[in-house]
């Protein structure tokens, strides 16, 4: 009978001692598709306080684009924008 870590390394599930909750390794993960892993604590941040489907739709905006550097710094302008969008919209509905 084989032991968890024997079938987990099978597996190629490999725990990463940066993630002790979700959105650490959701940040992290972040952090590694934006090659920038200089700020990550900031994307851990960003996970853990800000709308998960705003930093999805960011995301997909600069995975989209050709551009290949920069894209922490594109990425952080497109989370702007969809959070002016959203003021804008809360705003209007609230009038």
């Amino acid at each position: 009978m084989q032991s968890i870590s024997d079938i987990l390394k099978e597996k190629g599930v490999i725990s990463d001692f940066r993630n002790k909750h979700e959105y650490q390794a959701y940040g992290n993960m972040l952090a590694e598709k934006l090659r920038d892993a200089k700020h990550r604590t900031l994307y851990i941040k960003l996970a853990k306080e800000e709308d998960r489907k705003q930093l999805d739709a960011s995301l997909a905006f600069v995975l989209d684009t050709d551009k290949k550097l920069g894209l922490g710094k594109l990425f952080m302008w497109k989370l702007s924008e969809l959070r002016k969008n959203r003021t804008t919209k809360e705003s209007g509905i609230k009038s």
